[in-house]
């Protein structure tokens, strides 16, 4: 095994080049899968352009049909949609920032995000103790 890797290693000169080579491994040369005079040969893996138009795309959700035989559904307006989609995208205070506050003035359910977050940091440190010991 070793005279395998030393036949490879003499003709590097650096040790970067070894660190290259090292760190790749060669598989033998199977079969072409791929024959001359086929139709559909390498053209075919190409990747096609979007025929879709612009009026297209910001009309409906493409690529969000799970069905069969369904459609991709369309866009509908800001007012029909529920206000709490619009909160996703919030921003929302992290635990430093969390813990320099007062907590009896945080709202119910940024103190209950409080107390899971601050949970779960005193666990990691209790954990990264264990782990120490």
């Amino acid at each position: 095994m070793f005279m395998m890797f030393a036949r490879v290693l003499r003709p590097i000169t650096s040790n970067k080049e070894a660190a290259s080579t090292l760190g790749t491994r060669g598989f033998a040369a199977g079969p072409s899968k791929a024959k001359k005079g086929k139709k559909g040969g390498a053209g075919a893996d190409a990747p096609k352009a979007s025929t879709l138009t612009k009026e297209v795309k910001s009309t409906t959700v493409v690529g969000a049909n799970i069905l069969k035989d369904g459609s991709d559904p369309k866009v509908l307006s800001d007012s029909d949609y529920p206000d709490w989609l619009w909160h996703l995208i919030d921003k929302r205070l992290p635990l430093s920032e969390l813990r320099r506050k007062d907590i009896e003035t945080l709202p119910y359910e940024e103190l209950k995000r409080f107390v899971k977050l601050d949970n779960r940091s005193r666990i990691k440190e209790n954990n990264m103790l264990k782990a120490k010991n």
